[in-house]
């Protein structure tokens, strides 16, 4: 029997009985939208997150801490009285890791709590953070309203939208309501060009050895806003960032060198690849020189991990409807069968082999199934329009941007519609076996 054949022979007999495989092509629909959606929700974050971090531009950077100050949880292990002590993080350490061949730049990663405020304002706690020169390129400063520092030594200061907020509402006298934020152009109006007090710690070697730490104030000019929130590791996580080479000058107290006497050293350096690539041989010379490095690399590893193991549940969860479905078209087929048994019979009598018998029942049920699942990636991307509008509407409401949490990639438009139909063809394997196995003078006498 010709496919065209086949396939028209199959559609007559789907119009039939349209009512009851209608239902059946919604319960398939039902199905692939269920895993549709659900697949489409677990892309949309994975896509989401990865976005975020190539936007940070920080996948071409290693934090290279002491040999025993190790970022992240360190396993116990017994100590061991021949190790030798590791290499201090100072300004030796940096200027040698510049020296090495995967390198752009090296530069410490330097943060400090600090109080801040205006001459007449309300204090702030936060978390000032410094910023090489070379940061202005990189797509964690390009959504500024005002403009990068003036020179690395710049008395300036960039804030991050939330401490923009809090400032912005000392100067109104009117606390900001969290359901209306204010407008990024509009905070940078009032408080570019602002001036801002900082108190921190300040470092001071004493003459005959050792160090005391006292308290400074120092002026800064307010020359932007940055378009992000919750930036800092402060409380609130309010945050500012100032140059580097200005925070340098200020010598302030870092928490990890008062263990070191009196030498100053860095909690953390950042290092700088020349290429991505050459991660992997940066962090062999690191490691070898005694310190331990950590990239945004190996986070999104682990992060990958994790959205292979959320996709696998995803649809696993959204297969459960297809399987309900299913069995719709195993009774959907059996009925048919009982229907038209002299039918069957009539076709064997004129010359019909059981393979062609088996075909046009297996044809109905891929047209059952792509039909369906047509069906049904419509209807899971009509689900994940709502849900990601649902959800904006949300970040909206809590001052946040909208994002798009929720993605259909073509591959899983194919691979719906293929999974539709060879689930479908699997469903009808046992009614066209049975279909098949039917005696034509059993068939004719059936009625």
């Amino acid at each position: 029997m010709k496919t065209l054949d086949l396939l028209e022979l199959a559609g007559r007999n789907i119009r039939e009985s349209r009512l009851r495989n209608t239902l059946t092509a919604m319960g398939i629909a039902v199905g692939v939208a269920s895993l549709v959606s659900m697949l489409s929700l677990g892309i949309g974050l994975q896509r989401l997150a990865s976005t975020n971090i190539q936007r940070s531009g920080l996948l071409d950077t290693l934090t290279v801490t002491s040999g025993g100050n190790q970022i992240g949880p360190r396993r116990a292990s017994p100590p061991n009285p021949n190790a030798a002590e590791p290499p201090p993080l100072d300004e030796a350490a940096r200027t040698a890791l510049a020296q090495l061949p995967e390198a752009r730049e090296v530069y410490p990663n330097l943060f400090f709590q600090t109080e801040a405020k205006f001459d007449a304002g309300k204090s702030h706690t936060a978390v000032a953070s410094s910023a090489p020169d070379s940061a202005k390129t990189s797509d964690a400063f390009s959504a500024i309203q005002g403009k990068f520092f003036s020179s690395p030594t710049a008395a300036e200061a960039l804030l991050d939208k939330s401490l923009a907020t809090e400032f912005a509402a000392d100067l109104s006298g009117t606390p900001t309501n969290p359901a209306t934020p204010p407008a990024i152009a509009d905070l940078a109006h009032q408080l570019v060009g602002k001036k801002l007090t900082l108190t921190y710690a300040e470092r001071t070697t004493a003459p005959t050895g050792g160090f005391s730490v006292s308290p400074r104030d120092q002026t800064v000019e307010i020359v932007g806003i940055l378009d992000r929130s919750g930036t800092g590791r402060g409380p609130g996580g309010s945050a500012l960032y100032l140059p580097l080479k200005y925070v340098e000058g200020l010598h302030i107290v870092q928490g990890f060198s008062l263990a070191q006497g009196g030498t100053p050293t860095y909690n953390q350096l950042v290092f700088r690849l020349q290429n991505p690539s050459q991660q992997a041989s940066a962090e062999a010379a690191i490691k070898k020189m005694g310190f331990n490095t950590f990239s945004l690399v190996d986070a999104t590893s682990s992060l990958r991990q994790v959205f292979v193991v959320l996709d696998l549940f995803l649809g696993a969860f959204g297969s459960l409807a297809l399987a309900v479905a299913s069995i719709g078209i195993v009774n959907t087929l059996v009925m048919a069968i009982l229907e038209r048994r002299r039918e069957i019979g009539i076709m064997k009598a004129v010359g019909a082999s059981d393979m062609d018998v088996r075909k046009i029942f297996l044809a109905e049920a891929a047209v059952l199934g792509f039909a369906g699942g047509v069906l049904g990636i419509t209807l899971g991307w009509a689900i994940g329009k709502i849900i990601n509008f649902g959800a904006n509407i949300y970040l909206q409401n809590q001052g946040q941007p909208p994002q798009q949490i929720w993605f259909v990639p073509l591959w899983l438009v194919g691979a719906a519609l293929a999974f539709s139909v060879v689930a479908s063809l699997l469903s009808g394997a046992y009614p066209a076996a049975r279909a098949a196995r039917l005696e034509p003078l059993d068939a004719l006498r059936y009625e």
